[in-house]
């Protein structure tokens, strides 16, 4: 980034606090919880349990996440966003405190749904504060700083981690981060004032598909009706699906099996690819709220295909690390913009709902991505899978060229702000 780039970038943030504060929260959770990355299969293996266990604890958590987007998004939208930005890290540190503190495999997967839960809360909280204090004009440039925030927490936390861990022990990693998540929960109840909106009502939800008094469908009906809502889903989940699956589980298997390659090599490549996010993520942001959603994540969805058919083929590491620069450069271009496009058509009295939903299908690709891809690869081969999964973006990626509307810029078809999801955004068009 230029000089110049940096300071429109300092101003930027002098002129949004509550962004800053929001992204300040971001670090110190995301930090945490990559806190104990390296240390937690390590932990698990203590109480003798094999492999296929070891991962439950990684499943536990993305579970909960996946089970308690919806309704915590709901909850956001009745009582507000505090509620969740304050006990989010507040159940973390109870998840995370009681984790270190198992006596066997079964308390361990416990405490670990419960950090989950935690999770859940939280970054759907934030999710939710970001549309609050956004336009649409520059929203991909706020989710884009939280992300920025996200990616520097999850850097900086796993060597912190290991560090902690040789000095006192697997079980004292999971004490700090407990300790960490009560920082962040006093930070947010302190310095994060209530966002929702004074017009949304809180009568209680009917259970059917309309509204009360026989008016307009449900905004839940709404959304998974909606195209736009539809597309733009499928594109997330085959991101999701990617980054587990294709990025974090096939990626190294393939270099060590195909390549020889080093644990050390392998972490300073995906040291490399993080970096690259990081620096990648802000451009790619202000362009999103320039130039339109749509002219940025067909694209980047295009790129990530591409990085991994690269890989497939990657049979020595001069092609490898071409294919490592474009997996990064698509998944850092990606970054905002589809969550940006997600909240500009998600009715305002609704948010809470809309990003449950919305991040419910980013966390289904994250739990089914490396189990599929895993079959596909016993079945065949590791290029084979990352062929498979480089499918699954370029159809997503097409499928939201065709069906989505565009939400900011010349070719929007909604003004700025007002709510895109309206009956006539479903399957009839």
């Amino acid at each position: 980034m230029s000089l110049d780039g940096l300071g429109r970038a300092i101003t930027f943030l002098r002129q949004h606090k509550q962004l800053v504060m929001i992204s300040t929260s971001t670090v110190v959770v995301m930090a945490g919880q990559g806190l104990v990355g390296p240390v937690l299969p390590l932990f698990a293996t203590e109480f003798g349990v094999g492999a296929a266990t070891v991962g439950l604890t990684l499943s536990a958590f993305a579970l909960a996440r996946l089970i308690l987007n919806v309704p915590i998004g709901i909850l956001a939208d009745r009582h507000g966003r505090r509620l969740l930005l304050v006990g989010g890290p507040l159940v973390t540190a109870v998840g995370m405190i009681g984790s270190g503190l198992s006596q066997n495999i079964e308390q361990l997967l416990a405490w670990r749904f419960l950090a989950g839960a935690g999770s859940a809360m939280y970054m759907t909280g934030a999710a939710i504060y970001l549309i609050d204090i956004s336009t649409p004009e520059n929203r991909a440039r706020f989710i884009g700083t939280n992300q920025g925030a996200l990616l520097l927490g999850v850097s900086i936390g796993p060597a912190v981690g290991g560090l902690i861990a040789q000095g006192f022990g697997l079980r004292a990693p999971f004490y700090v981060v407990g300790v960490a998540a009560l920082v962040a929960s006093v930070f947010a109840f302190l310095w994060l004032p209530e966002t929702r909106p004074d017009t949304i009502e809180t009568r209680p939800a009917t259970g059917g598909g309309k509204a009360a008094g026989g008016g307009a469908p449900r905004p839940w009906l709404l959304m998974i009706r909606s195209r736009d809502f539809i597309a733009v889903s499928l594109l997330t989940m085959s991101l999701f699906f990617t980054r587990t699956g294709g990025q974090q589980t096939m990626v190294p298997l393939l270099s060590v099996s195909r390549l020889g390659m080093s644990p050390g090599t392998l972490g300073g490549v995906f040291t490399g690819m993080a970096l690259m996010n990081m620096i990648l993520i802000t451009p790619a942001s202000m362009a999103a709220d320039r130039f339109g959603r749509k002219a940025v994540i067909i694209p980047s969805g295009a790129v990530v295909a591409l990085g991994l058919l690269l890989f497939a083929g990657a049979n020595g590491y001069a092609l490898y690390l071409v294919a490592a620069v474009v997996l990064a450069a698509g998944t850092a271009i990606a970054g905002a913009a589809p969550a940006a496009y997600a909240a500009d058509i998600a009715p305002e009295e609704a948010r809470g709902l809309a990003m449950g939903l919305y991040r419910s299908s980013g966390d289904l690709g994250f739990v089914i991505g490396p189990p599929l891809l895993g079959l596909i690869a016993d079945f065949s081969s590791f290029g084979w899978a990352l062929t498979a999964n480089a499918l699954l973006v370029g159809m997503a990626a097409l499928m939201f060229g065709v069906m989505a509307r565009e939400t900011v810029g010349r070719a929007a078809v909604t003004k700025p702000g007002a709510p895109a999801l309206r009956p006539r955004d479903g399957g009839d068009g």
